[in-house]
């Protein structure tokens, strides 16, 4: 069987890599090189790079809207999409034998969209899960041939979350290829009704708020992690927030008091709970956990029975 792998996170390069001990992959299409961190290095794609590991051949169009026709000359028996990052057309969708599949780290149809993971977590989901289904124009509505589910633990966050739903998805790839094979998988509507969504962040919603519970601010540090990374407002500055944890005990009756700060982190009490800073990045400055922190410019952010 013929394969084509489209796709360009870390998610994608995970299952790639599991699919192919499987199903050969014969050529990956992915996001076009780009410039990252502050010396702008060009780097491929983690399916980019997970495919030259592995050997197989690479296709990035900058535009796959309008540079597909490689797809379409190689005659491929199944098209396989997760986590690409752009909108595949029809020509490409119905190509193959049997058609385009994509894997979906959500529980369709919660959460279409490109922020699944983040979305599960911000929002205090118990559970999530993957969805394998058919592709069609409109974003993540196609049918869906399997899904399973599991749960989200209190310490988890975007990195950790991602690695679990990879290999979950792996497996229920390949066991849902393996039926499509054979015939024995049966597609099932999408209640359109129930869909909600996962769009990428506004900068505001990257705002971390005392004025909300401590666990929903301890949710969104887990949400944003590893990227885009949370953040909150000290005496003007802007500060990202790695790492932190909650307590569901209240010492004051000041939102955004400093009330406690040792070698746990600094507990802020928020609108119900204390929201505590355990790692962090102050504008301009390195990342650090928190006790080095208040060893040098923390002393006077953090001042004890303050309000932040």
């Amino acid at each position: 069987m013929k394969v084509c792998f489209i796709g360009s996170m870390l998610f994608a390069a995970k299952i790639l890599d599991q699919l192919n001990q499987v199903f050969p992959v014969n050529l990956v299409v992915t996001q076009p090189d780009r410039k990252v961190g502050r010396k702008q290095v060009i780097k491929g794609t983690p399916v980019k790079e997970k495919a030259v590991e592995l050997g197989i051949p690479t296709f990035q169009p900058k535009n796959i809207k309008k540079d597909h026709q490689r797809i379409i000359d190689e005659h491929f028996d199944l098209i396989i999409v997760a986590a690409y990052g752009q909108f595949i057309p029809d020509d490409v969708l119905y190509h193959a034998t049997y058609q385009a599949i994509n894997v979906h780290a959500s529980l369709l149809p919660k959460y279409r969209g490109g922020t699944p993971m983040h979305r599960a977590i911000i929002n205090g989901d118990p559970m999530t899960g993957v969805s394998i289904m058919y592709m069609v124009k409109k974003m993540d509505a196609g049918p869906v041939l399997a899904q399973e589910s599991l749960p989200i633990d209190k310490e988890d966050n975007v990195a950790s979350l991602e690695v679990k739903l990879a290999d979950l998805g792996a497996s229920l790839l390949i066991e849902t290829i393996r039926q499509l094979i054979n015939r024995g998988v049966k597609a099932i509507p999408q209640n359109h009704s129930e869909a909600t969504y996962a769009y990428h962040f506004h900068d505001d919603e990257k705002k971390i708020d005392v004025n909300q519970s401590a666990k929903d601010c301890y949710n969104l540090v887990r949400g944003m992690y590893p990227w885009p990374i949370a953040e909150i407002d000290i005496s003007g500055k802007r500060m990202k927030i790695y790492e932190a944890d909650y307590l569901e005990e209240n010492k004051s009756d000041c939102i955004g008091q400093v009330v406690i700060i040792n070698d746990q982190g600094v507990h802020i009490q928020t609108k119900d709970g204390l929201f505590i800073i355990k790692e962090c990045q102050l504008e301009g400055k390195k990342r650090m956990d928190i006790q080095s922190f208040m060893n040098g410019a923390g002393r006077e952010l953090f001042v004890l029975n303050k309000a932040i």
